[in-house]
């Protein structure tokens, strides 16, 4: 897809609300390349999973706040989202927007195996923010992220996948596809791109 194609795709960019990204094996490489691109007129907050082992503190915000233009911070329960700044789920909590836009901590059952998990954040942001809500889903090595993409693709939202040619690991994002037809299948150059699109559109 071209940059003129990928532009003229995302009509809805100027009441983008907020951004989901669900990303697993491969995700510091995948997210190295998109994240620090974002320029500091970015408004959308940016609510980030990444699989984390459960017995290891995060090192994810010290990794991207010192290569992003954006404010960068990890969940903490019950705090409101901020514009311009990028979420980063802890180890081994899920993370829900409640319906005050508030961000919330779970530590309710594994989904896939996994906690945090892509479908819980998605889920619970499609019933919050679309059609005004765009969701991402990376690269990674099980099926998480592909429930929660099609709800937030019925809820009108935009949706968007890493393509499975050039993902570390396939399985996440060829799920994602297949769960939701039509979602923009992308390049992690191109994804940056389309971002950084929602802010320049006037």
């Amino acid at each position: 897809m071209s940059e003129s194609e990928i532009i003229q795709s995302g009509e809805r960019k100027m009441s983008i609300r907020a951004v989901v990204i669900g990303t697993s094996a491969g995700a510091v490489d995948a997210l190295l390349r998109i994240l620090p691109k974002l320029p500091e007129s970015f408004v959308p907050p940016v609510i980030v999973v990444v699989h984390l082992p459960a017995d290891r503190r995060s090192v994810m915000v010290e990794l991207f706040e010192a290569r992003c233009r954006i404010a960068v911070r990890e969940v903490e329960d019950k705090e409101p989202l901020v514009p311009g700044t990028i979420y980063f789920a802890p180890p081994d909590y899920h993370v829900l927007v409640e319906a005050d836009g508030r961000l919330s901590l779970s530590s309710e059952e594994p989904v896939h195996y996994s906690r945090p998990s892509i479908d819980v954040l998605f889920e619970s942001a499609a019933d919050v923010f679309c059609p005004s809500l765009v969701g991402v889903v990376l690269t990674g090595a099980n099926m998480d992220g592909a429930t929660g993409l099609r709800m937030i693709q019925r809820g009108g939202g935009a949706v968007v996948v890493q393509r499975p040619d050039s993902a570390y690991a396939s399985t996440m994002p060829q799920a994602a596809l297949d769960a939701c037809p039509g979602a923009l299948s992308l390049t992690l150059d191109q994804i940056a791109d389309y971002l950084c699109e929602l802010t320049m559109v006037r």
